[in-house]
């Protein structure tokens, strides 16, 4: 059970709530222009990250420390042997000092986090005010995370968010010790990454002639051309900034349903012909054949990926996969009895089993939606469970890998209260209360079942959200409370965490996020007019 007597400490609350924290008794430290940095070489992307932070909105030079030198001390390093456990650290803050001890270089990362948190808020702005005194309280902090994935799902195929944005979107996860981005890059809506061997699939497969509004019947549409995608140089940039902050970038081409943009890019994969790249949301009835040049062709896209992204997980998507053209597909039929699958759903999980064989052979591990389960799943698949958590608890019972991300608590696409003002309302209402009051590990789990669960993620669908702006109000502050849910051990009361997080919303605004107030939508994220469901 935490310590979580302290975790306000003082006028500084921490966020997510750490493992041990208690005041010291000291006045503290107070950073200035003699203050000195130090790191082992395990520590210095962390000094980097810290100096380049920290500098800017203090406005201090933070230099290395060159021999003993005068004036205060920020410390970092890693020592396995320091009794902490993975991603774990200590940090202390006495008179003149504050040393920060990472178990690796991702638990001095998280402690030089929650040494900025220790600050005042404007240690999150971009240039330094005036008037500010840079005071670290005296604290000793002891801390590690209750679960190794802890991930943010960014659907970047329904709208396309600048690299400018993913870039910015990575910093915010890493300020709340958040480790996976996940990000949706392919679906009927669009392409999003560059293939060299299948130019056409950015070259049209990227932009569709236009995008519904709202989720009315019949469905509205803008008018509006939408389009986007990254070079493999911006996805060797983003791996990268997202690296030197400890996030994985875990890659998503969605397959054998949601691929009408590949499609039309190349009509030889589908079932149907020649299709648009899809405006509407929902569930398209295209899919790819099944056949073997759909599958070579995926296996060379997939070979990119892996080129492009260091992540031990690759996602193939997996969901929502309509069965009625391989009903009447003389192709599909002829591979489930050449198979010996039994019917489309076997022919579904014969597809996926191929491509798992294909990326285990790379050293890379699949992962899907729960509906991989159907028709029998690859023995070294992850599931990930969104529809409820019953898939979860099947795959984890049967000895597969599990991520959490159950629809009613993980979709940050759904409306966040009854407010008839929230804009574009769509799914049951998620308030940041019910986010943080979820558990990631289903009831019913034996032990060692248990251990299957990796950890959760929250998932960001875009089909409603077409802005920056949009996306941090349907963001934050709930991504704030999941982080607590998936780094914090021991029981969680509401209660106690809301006080840390009105606290908390000064450095979101201080960083510039448009989150949501607590107290509801301000007039300028409304939509009047536009319908939900």
């Amino acid at each position: 059970m935490p310590d979580t007597s302290s975790t306000r400490l003082g006028d500084r609350p921490l966020v997510p709530r750490p493992v041990h924290a208690e005041q010291g008794t000291s006045e503290g430290l107070t950073l200035t222009a003699a203050t000195r940095v130090a790191a082992d070489a395990e520590s210095r992307g962390t000094l980097a990250w810290l100096q380049r932070e920290l500098g800017a909105s203090t406005g201090l030079p933070l230099p290395v420390r060159d021999g003993d030198g005068d004036g205060t001390l920020i410390r970092l390093s890693v020592d396995p042997d320091a009794g902490l456990a993975p991603e774990g650290y200590r940090l202390t803050v006495d008179t003149g000092e504050a040393v920060i001890v990472g178990h690796d270089p991702a638990g001095a990362f998280y402690g030089a986090q929650t040494l900025r948190q220790l600050l005042p808020a404007a240690a999150y702005r971009s240039a330094p005010l005036t008037g500010v005194e840079w005071t670290l309280p005296a604290v000793r902090v002891t801390d590690a995370p209750r679960f190794r994935w802890r991930g943010v799902m960014l659907d970047v195929a329904r709208h396309f968010m600048p690299k400018r944005e993913v870039l910015r979107f990575i910093d915010l996860l890493a300020a709340h010790k958040l480790n996976v981005l996940h990000l949706h890059l392919t679906d009927d809506q669009g392409w999003r990454v560059e293939i060299r061997r299948y130019p056409r699939l950015t070259e049209v497969g990227s932009w569709r002639a236009e995008s519904q509004v709202g989720a009315a019947a019949p469905p509205v549409f803008d008018g509006r051309p939408h389009g986007g995608f990254y070079t493999r140089d911006d996805i060797r940039e983003i791996v990268a900034h997202a690296a030197a902050r400890h996030v994985t970038v875990v890659p998503e081409v969605d397959v054998p349903g949601h691929s009408r943009a590949a499609i039309h890019a190349y009509p030889e994969l589908g079932e149907s012909g020649e299709i648009p790249v899809w405006t509407r949301w929902g569930i398209s009835g295209d899919v790819l054949a099944v056949t073997d040049h759909v599958l070579e062709f995926y296996k060379n896209v997939f070979d990119e990926l892996v080129e492009l992204f260091p992540s031990t997980y690759v996602h193939v998507g997996g969901d929502e996969c309509p069965k009625g053209q391989w009903k009447t597909s003389e192709s599909a039929q002829r591979r489930i009895r050449e198979e010996g699958l039994g019917d489309e759903d076997g022919l579904q999980s014969w597809f996926i089993r191929q491509l798992d064989a294909h990326l285990t052979a790379r050293g890379r591990r699949l992962v899907g939606w729960d509906e991989i389960l159907e028709g029998g799943l690859a023995d070294g698949a992850t599931v990930m469970s969104w529809r409820g958590e019953e898939g979860g608890v099947a795959a984890a019972r049967a000895g597969h890998d599990v991520v959490m991300t159950p629809t009613a608590t993980s979709y940050l696409d759904y409306k966040q209260s009854e407010d008839p003002d929230e804009p574009v309302p769509v799914g049951t209402p998620l308030r940041t209360e019910d986010v943080y009051l979820a558990d990631p590990v289903p009831g019913g789990l034996t032990e060692e079942e248990g251990r299957r669960v990796l950890g959760a993620q929250v998932n960001v669908w875009t089909e409603h959200i077409d802005t920056p702006r949009r996306l941090d109000y349907m963001v934050f502050p709930r991504a704030a409370a999941f982080a607590e849910q998936v780094w914090s051990s021991g029981e969680r009361d509401y209660a106690e965490f809301e006080p840390r997080l009105v606290h908390h919303l000064e450095r979101l605004e201080a960083a510039g996020v448009e989150y949501r107030p607590l107290d509801g939508p301000p007039p300028w994220h409304t939509r009047p007019g536009v319908r939900g469901r």
